[in-house]
Formats: structure tokens, C-alpha cells, sequence
């Protein structure tokens, strides 16, 4: 099997199979699920269709940006209750937006070298659960408390609480905010769009498109990787539930601006919905292939990440996807198939601009002159993170999961997949079909 293809880790890694919950929009309070429970929902009809136990795995590798504080370690907990035994090591990684592929990397890696030959890897987040958290004059004035030990010294203390101390740090918002230049992720879209021209309406219309192409998935029977998820009160989730079919240019004009109420174009409607969900995938070397006659669905062929200014993290997929096709030798039609997860439509938008302009390949990507642009009808063609969500530490798996179903739907063989970072950075990942 390997000798047909050429080959940029050492040894091949292949995808055997995946599964993910619905992604389920944050509604104003906590979703039905906790992390966890949605790792899990992911994985237990993936391992029940294998020919495999669960403890045969060499390791179990999760991305999780935010987990709870009963899943410090939620790849472990996963794994435990996944069956996959005590002697299986289990670890979680962090690369924000792009932690689930991450953890697919690092899963690739150790197949790659020789460590690992069986992996489950993927990555999960139940954004709706974010923590809120005391401020440092609460935990000041806690600490205090602590230390009173007359009845008096406990009603002095109390003589200090203020209302001031009982405002809380919300979790989700500093998460999404960059500490070191203090824009949060809205804000660097704007001065991408700002950048490039990106109007309002191309911006509402890749919105627009965006659920229209869910919509068309969905009616199709196009999402064979969802698993249907309960929740303990009888309540079960098929699909992902941000779609929006009535969505029109007519109703996302009307929006005001979300993150620069006065110059702006981004609205709530035109980026990521806040979801939970998780993604969850097998990886194999070709011995565990061999060993327990496993099914391919593709391989990874390479993967690269990228850094630049926080300011314009939504360009990370431009600077990751780039030496792909340089170590590859490949052009923008040698790739079938491309998803740049949608934080937000200016982002996209951003990069597929990027990669047009022979100025900004010359200056940032080391190419003498510009990629080319890459087709939209080519482009996230189930819809993105506008119309399904995305669960930052799930969204890296659950792009590569769905780019090797749509390569084998479409019988095409490449595909790309990758995300811009908050922190500023990005990621992609190329994948193959046994197309």
C-alpha cells in the first residue's frame, strides 16, 4: 500500500474511520452536554463498529480549548469511559481554534516515526459551558475570609465586600480576545475586510451561501459522519442545529455591525456561531491496517503550521496552506477539494484574496508570484462554521473528517483543510482519498 503514493512522513498514516456529534449552538445558557458527554457521544458508535477493543489502541489524543474543571485532562476521562483501559495513556492538547487538528498532528506524528501504530485523535468543546470566573479583588477578598477566624474578624471582613468584587470574568470573551495586541477575534476580521475591500454584502453573501450548502447536505443525506446524540431527558439531536434556511442578504442587511458598531462590516450573522460538539477520528499505520483488516478512508499526507501577527490571525490558513504546496509541488487545481474553517466570512474571503495577489505571495509566502484563487464551488462546499458552528477545539477534526467524506463522495483524491488561530497563527493538513 504505501509504495503507490508519495510519501511525506516517514511512514504512511492512514485515516480509518470517524464519527461526530451534531454541533448544537449556544443558546444564552449551558447546552445539553458536557464536554465529555459529546467526546463520548462521538466515540462510542465509532468503537462499536470496529474489529478492534478499545484497548488496543496505543494512545488516545484530544483538542480542547475550554475544558470543565472535572475534565482537566478530558482526553483521559474520555478514554476511561470509552473502555479503552488503564494502560492506554491518554493527553489533551491546546492550540485553540485548530486543537482538534492538533491533536490529529500529534497522532499523525507518532504513527509517522514509529511510536504509535493505533490512535484514536480528534478533539471536542462545549463552548456554551465557557467558565465564568471570579475577579482577582473576589479572590483577594476570599482569601481574606479564609484567614478570619473570630466571629468578628468574619464581619470586618464582610464589611468589605462590594459590589465591584462580585463582577465576573466571562470565560468565552477574554478567550476570544488577543491579550497582546487586545483585539478580540471580530476585531482582526474587520481589519482584514478593511484590508482587502470585502464589502458588507460579499460578507452576508458567503453567509448566506454558507447555509444554503447545509441545507443542501443535510437533504442529501451528505453527513454520514454524524452520530445521533441523547441527552438523559429523552431528547435526541440528529443534525446540526445553527442552520438558518430562511437565511437572505434581505435579513443579514439589516444587522448592525457586532464589533465596530460604527465603521464595521462584520456582523453576528456574517461569523462562527458559539456551538458544542465533537469530532472524533481513528488513525492507523499500515501494520494495525494489516493487523486488524481496517477499511481506509484516506491518508494524511502532510500538515504545517504557521505564525503572524495576532492582528491578522485570520490569514493563517494563507501562510499554513502555502508550504504544503511547496513541499508538494502541487498547484491551487492539484487540490480537489478545500476547507477554510469560517470564523468568519471576512476571514475567508481574506485568504482566498491573499492568494490572488501577487504582491502579498511575494512578500508573505515566498512565492514569486500568486497562488491563483481558489474556486468557490470548490470551497467549504457543505457549508462551514457560519452554518454548523464551530466548537473550537472540535472544528480541526471535524474538517478533516468531513473533507475525506466529501473526496469520497465526489470520487476526487486531494483535499486541504485548515483554520485560522487565534494568537495568530494557522493550520492545514492535506489529505488523500483512496480514490
Amino acid at each position: 500500500m504505501a509504495a503507490a503514493h508519495k510519501k511525506t512522513f516517514a511512514r504512511t498514516v492512514y485515516v480509518v474511520d470517524g464519527s461526530r456529534t451534531p454541533f448544537l449552538k449556544a443558546k444564552g445558557k449551558q447546552g445539553p452536554f458536557p464536554a465529555a458527554d459529546l467526546a463520548v457521544a462521538a466515540g462510542r458508535p465509532l468503537m462499536e463498529r470496529q474489529n478492534f477493543a478499545p484497548s488496543e489502541f496505543d494512545e488516545v489524543i484530544l483538542g480542547c480549548v475550554m475544558p470543565s474543571a472535572d475534565e482537566a485532562n478530558i482526553a483521559r476521562v474520555t478514554s476511561l469511559r470509552l473502555e479503552c483501559g488503564e494502560n492506554v495513556p491518554a493527553w489533551t492538547v491546546q492550540r485553540n481554534c485548530a486543537s482538534g487538528m492538533q491533536a490529529l498532528d500529534c497522532a499523525a506524528m507518532n504513527i509517522a516515526t514509529g511510536r504509535s501504530d493505533l490512535v484514536l485523535a480528534g478533539g471536542v468543546e462545549a463552548m456554551s459551558r465557557a467558565p465564568i470566573l471570579l475577579n482577582d479583588m473576589m479572590v483577594n477578598w476570599l482569601a481574606d475570609f479564609s484567614r478570619a477566624r473570630s466571629a468578628m474578624d468574619k464581619v470586618k471582613a464582610l464589611s468589605k465586600l462590594r459590589g465591584k468584587h462580585l463582577k465576573p470574568i466571562i470565560g468565552l470573551l477574554r478567550g476570544l480576545t488577543d491579550p497582546v495586541v487586545g483585539l478580540n477575534m471580530g476585531q482582526t476580521a474587520e481589519i482584514l475586510a478593511h484590508r482587502f475591500n470585502i464589502s458588507r454584502n460579499e460578507m452576508d453573501s458567503f453567509a448566506v451561501e454558507s447555509h444554503r450548502r447545509l441545507a443542501n447536505a443535510i437533504d442529501n443525506g451528505w453527513f454520514d459522519e454524524i452520530e445521533v446524540t441523547y441527552d438523559n431527558n429523552g431528547k435526541y439531536y440528529e443534525y446540526d442545529d445553527g442552520l438558518r434556511r430562511d437565511s437572505d442578504m434581505a435579513g443579514l442587511a439589516k444587522l448592525k455591525p457586532y464589533f465596530d458598531r460604527n465603521f464595521g462590516k462584520v456582523t453576528a450573522a456574517n461569523s462562527a456561531q458559539i456551538t458544542d460538539g465533537a469530532a472524533l477520528l481513528i488513525l492507523a499505520s499500515e501494520d494495525a491496517v494489516k493487523k486488524h483488516k481496517l477499511p481506509i478512508m484516506g491518508r494524511i499526507v502532510d500538515s504545517h503550521w504557521a505564525g503572524l501577527s495576532p492582528s491578522q490571525m485570520g490569514l493563517g490558513p494563507a501562510h499554513a496552506m502555502a508550504p504544503i504546496l511547496q513541499r508538494n509541488k502541487h498547484k491551487v487545481n492539484d487540490i480537489d477539494y478545500w476547507e477554510i474553517n469560517e470564523a468568519f466570512a471576512a476571514q475567508v474571503l481574506s485568504c482566498v484574496a491573499a492568494w490572488k495577489d501577487d504582491t502579498y505571495c511575494q512578500d508573505n509566502l515566498n512565492e514569486k508570484k500568486a497562488f491563483g484563487e481558489i474556486p468557490h464551488e470548490r470551497l467549504n462546499v457543505d457549508g462551514g462554521g457560519i452554518s454548523i458552528g464551530h466548537p473550537v477545539g472540535a472544528s480541526g477534526a471535524r474538517i478533516v473528517l468531513h473533507m475525506l467524506h466529501v473526496l469520497k463522495r465526489n470520487k476526487a483524491k486531494r483535499g486541504m483543510a485548515s483554520l485560522c488561530i487565534g494568537g495568530g497563527q494557522g493550520g492545514a493538513m492535506l489529505v488523500e482519498s483512496e480514490a
